[in-house]
Parts: C-alpha cells; structure tokens; sequence
C-alpha cells in the first residue's frame, strides 16, 4: 500500500466502485422505479380543494326565497412565504415582511395590524406553513386581497347560509350547522334534494404555495342541490309570526303557535312559532327550536268537542236541536264533573252545548255512544298519527286505545283532556268539517326544482279521507257559527264581513317539568267563510298569565290573521242581507 502506484490503483478502483454505485442508483432511479418516483414527486407537489356545492334555495309558493346559498371566502397565510414580501417604498424595492402584510392587509379585512401580525408570527414559530387570517368574506373583499400581491396570501372558497326572513320562518326552515349540516326543519326534512355533490381541484404547487401555472391538474365541478318550493305563503307567515309574538307578549304567554290551511287542497300557508330564533346566528339561539304545531304535544280541550259532536250526530243520537238538561255538576266516574262558569240547571239543545262549551253538556251526549266509537271517530280525523309530511320530530300525540282508559277518562276524552296531540292535528279535524267531512293530506311541499325550469313533486300515496257525512259537517258549521255570534265563547274571534264557524278551547296545560298541571292551554281554530269555507286559522297559546280563556287570549290573533288571509286572496265578502221593507 505504501508503493505509490500501488495507492494509485486502489484509488482508481475506490473511486470506480463510487460512481458505479451512483450509476446504478441513477439507473434505479430513472429507469426501474421512475415511475415510482415521480408519482411521489408530483404528490408532494400535489394540493387537493375541495369545491363546496351550492346548497339548493327553499322558496315559498311564490318563488319568494326562504334560505339561500352565498359564496364566501376563508383567507389563509404562509408565514414563511409571506416573510418574503416585498413592495416599493419611497421609490424603492422594500422588504417588508410580515409586518408589512399585515399592515396592508388589517384595512381590508378589518381587524387590528398588530392583532393580524400576533397571529402570523405565532404560526412562523411553530413552523407553521398555514394559519387563517380571516373567515366568511366576501369575493369582492378576496379580490381586494389578491391584488396586493402579497406571497403567501390564498383563498378557501366556502358557502355561507342565508335566511332573508330571518325570525318569521327560522322553526319551520331550520338551518344549517357550520358544518354544513341540516340543523331541523325544511333543511332537514329535504337534504336530499337541498344538498349538492361537492367538487374537487387538484393543482401542483411551489415552494411558497402558490400554483404553477404549466403544472398538471384537474378539476372535478362541484354539482349543486336543487331548489325547494313549499306551499307556506311568506307574507301570511310573516304577518301570523308578528301577530302572534305580541299576543303571546300581551298575554304573558309561555309560547304560542298559529296554523293555517287551505280548505280545499290541505296545503299549509303558514306554521308560525313562538319564541323563534336568528337562524343566521345559531349561537345565539336558545331554548325549544323546533315547529311547535308539528312537535309540541298538548291536551286539546274544547276544540275536541267537535269530534264528540260528530260523533252523536253520525250515530244519529242526537240532532243540533236535541234538548240537553244540563245540571250544575254531574258525578261520573266517581268524581263531579263542572263547567268553566258556575250555573244553575241549564236547558240548552245540543246545538248550545257547543256553542256554550259545555263540559257536562259533552258529557251527556258523549256518553250516548261506546268509547270505541269515539275514539274510532277521533283517529278518522287525524289523532294518534302523523300527518305524513314526515316533518323532523312530528309528534303523533297520545290517544290510547279505549280499552285501556282508566277512571273518568272516557268522559274526559269526550272534553280533549286526557289525550294530547299538535296543532297540526287539531287545524287538520276543522279542516275536514270546512271540507264537507273529507280530511285532505296535510301538504307541505309544492314541488323540487326538476332542472328544466319546472317544479316536480315526489309520488304521494296519501289519499283524502271521508270521515264524515257531507249532511254532518254542514250541521256542525252551523252549529260553531253560533260560537262567534252573540251570547257565544268567541266574539273575539269574529271577522268583519264574513261568517265564521269555529271553537274556543281552554284546557288544563300539564307541565312535564313540574310533573302536573301548570296554567291553561288556550286556543282557538275556526274557518272561514262560514258558507264557502278557504281557510282554517288554528291559534294556540300556551300558559297565558294575563288571561285565560281562549276566546279572549287566541280570538283577536284569528281575528286578525284570517281578516288578513282573505283579503290577501281577494275573497269577496258575502253581500249583506237586505233590510226590512216598509
């Protein structure tokens, strides 16, 4: 080794083994797992987006927009590519880093410079290559942004929710997590059709993040939802939402709810709920978010009256003019039954046990026929079950079956006390007596944009129902016509210049939080016009503390919602009886 030609060759060969090791890893390389190897050099300057979707729009019958989508932006910085920011200042080339970023950026997006330079230089020293400078801004502030030039500086595009009605609509829409979510309500109960594919666009990027224009990429577009259409009218909404939250204030109220339908085709117009919420700014929502008329169960009371009056009529134990001696008390079941207002011995005909709102008088007529009978009646019209909207956290009520009522509850029943259902049910019984005895599907949904400009509804298997005689139901509407008019529960609730036909309802409210019987539950659901009926107004507050009865408390607000309905629709007041001749 120590011969210099010696040391000289063993060089040579040292040196011969190196660069053929490098060869064959260059041959490795290039020619065996070239493919290998560029895939992972062009992962890792590979960025996968993801392109959210268009939700679809929920309008209402008229196209006017409920909730909508609005494309936002999420701005995101490169700490270190962002160090490297340069711009002319006083005429020269500057460096001016991150402090300079974030001085040119804080106006634009309307935050403090040292609050905005605070969290860049948190992120640079964690090494951190991403950090969010400003969430939910418009594409108009973006691209303010973008001209800056400022290195580093990106976009998330994002799509913010909308709800242009704000408080009237939000239980009966719902609203969309942050996530992007349905919440309840028409978002839920249509996400199929609301929600849309998400795209994807992939893009090779540099060192400092920002793409390379000649690198290879691909987009996959993002497909979006379509577009709702509901049967609910957005000014009658408005207007039952508004004049619901003052009466419910007026009054004291724990909560309240007002429905409304058309008579004829079983479409709802308006689900108004109170208290509501921002949908917009679900942080500061608390409390019950759901429609109360399709998830609050709660014992009806006097508006039940109507099925047991339906009932004897169908039996034919009874006539509208049937006398009905009514005592002052009247022991069943082991306990004495009362009516809301002392009295003496009343002679009244069955036809004024309505009008008055008998408890006893119910009773007496009730009890003519088996409780199978009326409970038969009662789910004929809708109690015990679903609507079938399939609205999120509808309730089918509490109706057991006769065999299994204990104590005086098959007389209790006959009053709407001992059995619980929503308003839904309780507007969808009056509609079927305003529909000559036959129960229309209730119907939420006018159709699901089809792509083509059209409106496209989903098969339906729910059918109308005759629960009634057409004889039957023109008797009852006579007989509720006397409950609006002199001497009758609902002056209140008159509408001046049409006939209306409806009943009032003030029963015992069961809080489940205090484990008993808390207040009263008053209502009143009534349509109109009496003789040609459009609309049925259901109106429900719930534990009013000033006031009581639901002629006084629910009256005015159907007063006025349904005055409001029909002029809305142009439906002429019947002309007035001619006077007497001389």
């Amino acid at each position: 080794m120590g011969h210099p030609r010696r040391r000289a060759r063993f060089l040579m060969i040292a040196i011969c083994c190196v660069f053929s090791l490098f060869a064959v890893q260059l041959l490795r390389i290039q020619g065996v797992e070239s493919s290998a190897v560029s895939a992972a050099a062009l992962g890792s300057r590979t960025q996968k987006v993801t392109i959210p979707a268009q939700r679809g729009d929920i309008v209402d019958t008229d196209g006017v927009v409920l909730a909508d989508s609005v494309d936002r932006r999420n701005v995101t910085g490169d700490p270190l590519a962002m160090a490297e920011y340069h711009k002319t200042v006083n005429g020269k080339r500057t460096q001016v880093g991150l402090s300079g970023a974030a001085a040119d950026l804080a106006p634009l997006l309307g935050v403090k410079a040292a609050d905005l330079l605070d969290v860049l230089n948190k992120a640079a020293a964690k090494d951190s290559r991403f950090t969010y400078l400003a969430k939910d801004i418009a594409p108009t502030q973006w691209r303010s942004i973008e001209s800056l030039g400022i290195p580093g500086v990106f976009s998330e595009r994002t799509v913010r929710r909308e709800y242009p009605q704000g408080t009237s609509t939000a239980p009966l829409v719902g609203w969309v997590n942050s996530d992007g979510k349905p919440g309840g309500g028409i978002e839920q109960l249509f996400n199929s059709a609301l929600d849309g594919k998400p795209g994807l666009h992939v893009y090779e990027r540099a060192r400092d993040g920002s793409p390379i224009a000649s690198g290879e990429g691909t987009d996959e577009p993002a497909v979006p939802g379509q577009s709702v259409k509901l049967t609910i009218d957005n000014d009658l909404q408005w207007y039952a939402q508004n004049i619901l939250a003052q009466r419910v204030q007026e009054t004291d109220g724990l909560s309240g709810d007002v429905v409304v339908l058309d008579v004829k085709t079983g479409k709802v117009r308006a689900a108004a709920s109170y208290p509501s919420f921002d949908p917009s700014n679900m942080r500061s929502a608390d409390g019950y978010l759901q429609l109360r008329p399709f998830t609050e169960v709660y014992e009806p009371g006097s508006t039940s009256k109507v099925i047991t009056m339906a009932a004897a009529l169908e039996q034919g134990v009874v006539t509208p003019t049937t006398p009905v001696t009514v005592p002052p008390t009247l022991e069943r079941a082991g306990r004495p039954f009362r009516d809301s207002s002392p009295h003496g011995t009343l002679n009244l005909t069955t036809a004024g046990v309505l009008a008055q709102s008998s408890n006893i008088g119910t009773v007496l007529i009730g009890e003519k026929f088996s409780p199978e009978v009326f409970r038969q009646y009662a789910s004929k019209f809708g109690l015990g079950q679903t609507t079938g909207v399939g609205f999120p956290g509808e309730s089918r009520g509490i109706m057991a079956p006769a065999s299994q009522w204990k104590g005086d509850q098959r007389y209790t029943v006959l009053f709407g006390q001992g059995l619980a259902g929503t308003a839904i049910q309780q507007a969808s019984v009056f509609q079927t007596i305003a529909n000559g005895g036959v129960r229309q599907p209730v119907q939420l949904l006018e159709g699901i944009d089809d792509g083509d400009g059209g409106w496209e509804k989903p098969a339906d298997d729910r059918t109308p129902q005759r629960v009634i005689q057409t004889d039957t139901a023109s008797q009852l509407t006579r007989m509720m016509q006397s409950v609006v008019g002199e001497g009758g529960t609902a002056t209140q609730a008159a509408v001046p210049g049409y006939q209306v036909a409806g009943k009032t309802s003030t029963a015992q409210r069961y809080d489940s939080e205090l484990g008993r019987y808390d207040g009263t539950t008053a209502s009143f659901i009534g349509y109109a016009p009496a003789n040609d009926p459009r609309y049925v107004v259901a109106v429900t507050v719930q534990r009013p503390r000033k006031g009581t009865y639901g002629g006084a408390v629910a009256g005015p607000v159907f007063s006025k919602v349904m005055s409001f309905a029909l002029q809305q629709a142009r439906i002429p007041r019947p002309p007035a009886a001619p006077g007497p001749t001389r």
